[in-house]
């Protein structure tokens, strides 16, 4: 069945959007959530997104063992995965290498995508402003760049929201880009 990415800004409609498109879903609804409740303002995020779910969805936190959620979640079950910007700074937390977490990332992909019901994967595109000063910033700004194209590699869909607003994005065919 259909992965589709949702990526872009912070806060541009992406969860809203998988949201909505779950509610389209004829049968039941898993959202796995990545974030972790570390500091107030992160706490109010989450009772926030948990207030918007309809009560009969199933929600599992899960901050780390994607594998495992996706693995265990219903074949009937439209899946959001929200999101991949959070799951990634938590495994590098936990000390994952980077390898091991695009490892995962590949293998969680391809594991969606043979699902027989849709999943929708919420991330953030977090390389678009200034080059950050200090290497850790840029290692996480490079690894969640190639753990979302893990994702896109597997989509039927990838979508850049935006204040709300949708642009479908499609594979580059160089023939198209020679004058």
């Amino acid at each position: 069945m259909p992965v589709t990415v949702m990526t872009g800004p912070v806060a541009s409609g992406k969860s809203r959007l998988a949201s909505s498109m779950a509610a389209a879903w004829s049968g039941p609804v898993l959202v796995i959530a990545t974030a972790e409740a570390r500091d107030d303002e992160m706490r109010e995020r989450i009772e926030r997104h948990r207030e918007e779910r309809p009560g009969e969805w199933r929600v599992q936190e899960v901050p780390i063992d994607l594998v495992e959620a996706i693995d265990a979640a219903d074949p009937e079950e439209f899946v959001i995965v929200d999101c991949l910007t959070l799951w990634t700074s938590n495994l590098l937390g936990a000390g994952v290498s980077e390898s091991d977490i695009v490892d995962r990332a590949r293998i969680v992909a391809r594991k969606a995508a043979a699902r027989r019901a849709p999943v929708a994967v919420v991330t953030n595109e977090v390389g678009w402003g200034i080059v950050p000063v200090n290497d850790m910033a840029r290692s996480y700004r490079d690894l969640l760049g190639t753990v979302n194209a893990s994702f896109v590699d597997v989509a039927e869909r990838a979508l850049l929201v935006v204040a709300g607003r949708v642009l479908p994005l499609r594979p580059a065919d160089p023939s198209e880009l020679v004058p």
